[in-house]
């Protein structure tokens, strides 16, 4: 071999190993629009806008962060996960459609982590915040300071939930931690029943279709 060939070849497997170990972005597009975000943990949104990135605060209960369950696959969140701490990474792969909604949660909510790990259904209603709470914009930073105050008790207060052990042991038993967007308002009017803790919590984890058909049966 000679040294030129061997010199190309240490280029190519620095090159490959450089292309190896960057982080990975995810990138998706929405009614023609590009969208990415960073990798962890600062997991930043842009969008591209007359080809330069430009930041973006996304609601992750927007249709663009909905989008992104359909644009992204398989492989895309394998190569994402490989920058991502483990315990983060074993949480995300829990949800389904709504798995872009829950990383922006816990990127911006990182003092919750611990409390959603225990009660991962509970992602769903926090990134749903601003449609529950009417809010014109997303509120990381009060419910991090309302987290600090009052806890997790608080938290739920602010969402319209009940401020009880009973509805974090109730959301635990959700099979499916994305709970639909259609049903969110059904499962928090459900929370307040008194036949919540009878029908929400059962001895086998909930799916989807469960759920819905005991708020109705709640509801009736």
């Amino acid at each position: 071999m000679s040294h030129m060939t061997e010199y190309l070849g240490n280029i190519m497997k620095t090159r490959v190993a450089r292309k190896s170990f960057a982080p990975v972005q995810l990138t998706w597009t929405h009614l023609g629009v590009l969208y990415r975000v960073a990798a962890w943990p600062d997991v930043a949104v842009e969008t591209l806008h007359e080809g330069a990135w430009l930041p973006a605060e996304l609601d992750p209960a927007s249709e663009i962060v909905a989008g992104a369950a359909a644009m992204l696959d398989r492989r895309d969140w394998e190569a994402y996960f490989e920058f991502v701490p483990a315990r983060e990474r074993l949480f995300l792969e829990t949800f389904r459609l709504g798995r872009m909604a829950a990383l922006i949660v816990i990127a911006r909510c990182p003092g919750l982590f611990d409390e959603l790990v225990d009660a991962p259904a509970l992602t769903s209603f926090i990134a749903a915040h601003t449609r529950l709470r009417g809010c014109v914009r997303t509120a990381w930073a009060e419910i991090a300071a309302i987290y600090e105050r009052s806890g997790i008790f608080g938290v739920l207060t602010w969402l319209g939930l009940p401020a009880t052990r009973a509805v974090l042991e109730t959301l635990q038993n959700f099979a499916e931690p994305d709970i639909a967007k259609r049903l969110l308002d059904r499962v928090r009017e459900s929370l307040w029943s008194p036949l919540a803790p009878a029908l929400l919590r059962a001895n086998a984890p909930l799916s989807e279709n469960e759920v819905a058909w005991r708020c109705e049966v709640i509801a009736a």
